[in-house]
């Protein structure tokens, strides 16, 4: 739907910087001049460009599946909701990503020191005209919420806090996605959340009620004469103990 679209995804790149400078946050080719140059920071920012993403994706839902089966199910509702809706807005609003559009001051990081993984992006697997909204963001933030939430030790947590704030970084430095992309990738991401606690919530109530557990304290059983015999036998239940009479009554 956008390859014959891509002047559309060029227009929209102009309008998307335009916003950013009505609003004063069009710093991107600037933060990008702190690291152009520095070939080892580069290689750091692309590395959790390109590590950071789908390794850490993957590994976190099988976490999750593994060792929280139960809190599996939210995630992974929350992850194919955002992205249904995420896929609307590709095929509605297609976005040429800062590295197309040198003319304003952008740098392709990745394609400088990473060739392959660019040539991958390249290949017609990939839609390179969908950068609204930044997913690599979004997701890193939704499986954030994940190690923050359900991970029980610091280093979970602290993983969790750090994963999305270098996400962010990552995506605007190596020239992948503008400041706005990645705003709107995490509100994406947290109505894709809200969907999926929502359809736990409906789950819940829709599930019939627990019967209460059966008291362990028996009614005494009568025995044949009317006498209560409260004797327990080897499961706990009342056994009834025969009358004697009786058994004289059948040797006769």
């Amino acid at each position: 739907m956008t390859d014959d679209r891509v002047d559309l995804a060029y227009d929209n790149a102009e309008r998307v910087i335009s916003f950013q400078k009505s609003l004063g946050f069009f710093i991107e080719p600037d933060l990008q001049d702190w690291i152009v140059g520095n070939d080892a920071l580069i290689n750091v920012i692309n590395a959790i460009y390109i590590g950071g993403y789908w390794p850490v994706l993957v590994g976190t839902l099988l976490w999750l599946l593994i060792r929280h089966p139960d809190r599996y199910p939210l995630f992974r509702n929350a992850l194919l909701a955002s992205g249904s809706i995420t896929l609307v807005i590709f095929a509605m609003f297609p976005l040429a990503p800062p590295r197309f559009l040198p003319q304003h001051g952008f740098t392709d990081t990745v394609a400088e020191n990473s060739e392959a993984y660019r040539d991958f992006n390249a290949s017609p697997l990939v839609n390179e005209y969908a950068a609204m909204p930044s997913l690599h963001f979004g997701w890193i933030l939704l499986l954030a919420i994940a190690w923050v939430t359900v991970g029980r030790t610091t280093l979970a947590k602290i993983s969790g806090v750090l994963m999305p704030v270098l996400m962010f970084i990552a995506i605007v430095l190596t020239g992948n996605h503008y400041i706005l992309d990645g705003i709107v990738g995490g509100a994406v991401v947290l109505a894709g959340l809200a969907i999926a606690v929502g359809l736990e919530r409906l789950k819940e109530s829709r599930r019939p009620p627990e019967t209460p557990p059966e008291s362990a304290d028996q009614p005494a059983t009568s025995t044949a004469d009317g006498s209560d015999d409260e004797r327990p036998g080897a499961a706990g239940t009342v056994v009834l103990q025969p009358d004697p009479r009786e058994k004289v009554g059948l040797q006769k």
